[in-house]
């Protein structure tokens, strides 16, 4: 168990010390999808959904969501986040969402960026469940993250 670094020598959760880290300027991104019906996703696209602007609203959930992420997830740190950009694409049978979040701290933002992602869809489930109760949100994942004394990776 030595390896994994939120459990101690004798198996318990702990919240890592990062205090002799360095701190260096930390980016990750993350991306998960929501399928729906066509005349669902043609509603987001034309702006006609009747609870509002969907797309705005899921663009600022997923800020918000970033900036709360260690207040959701136990061993999280909390972060300065520097950055955090929400990119939503609609198409005929869904939306794309992609989230970037920056920090310069002694962590990574990878539970940020993911966090910003899950929530911007489940919002977009939100806004759009009275057109289709058949939705599903998948494929959430990082993309990216660079920084850190682990470096960059990409998947």
């Amino acid at each position: 168990m030595a390896d994994l670094t939120h459990l101690d020598e004798t198996g318990a959760a702990r919240m890592v010390d990062v205090a002799g880290k360095a701190v260096t300027r930390r980016e990750a991104v993350a991306t998960g999808r929501i399928t729906m019906s066509a005349e669902a996703a043609a509603a987001i696209r034309a702006g006609s959904v009747k609870k509002g602007d969907v797309l705005a609203t899921a663009r600022i959930a997923g800020i918000l969501a970033a900036k709360k992420t260690a207040d959701l997830i136990p061993l999280c740190h909390p972060l300065p986040l520097t950055r955090v950009a929400i990119e939503l694409v609609p198409d005929d049978g869904g939306v794309t969402v992609t989230a970037t979040a920056a920090t310069e701290a002694q962590t990574g933002v990878e539970m940020e960026a993911l966090t910003a992602t899950t929530v911007a869809l489940l919002t977009l489930y939100d806004m759009v469940k009275a057109l289709d109760k058949t939705m599903v949100i998948g494929e959430v994942g990082l993309l990216s993250k660079t920084g850190g004394k682990s470096g960059d990776w990409a998947r």
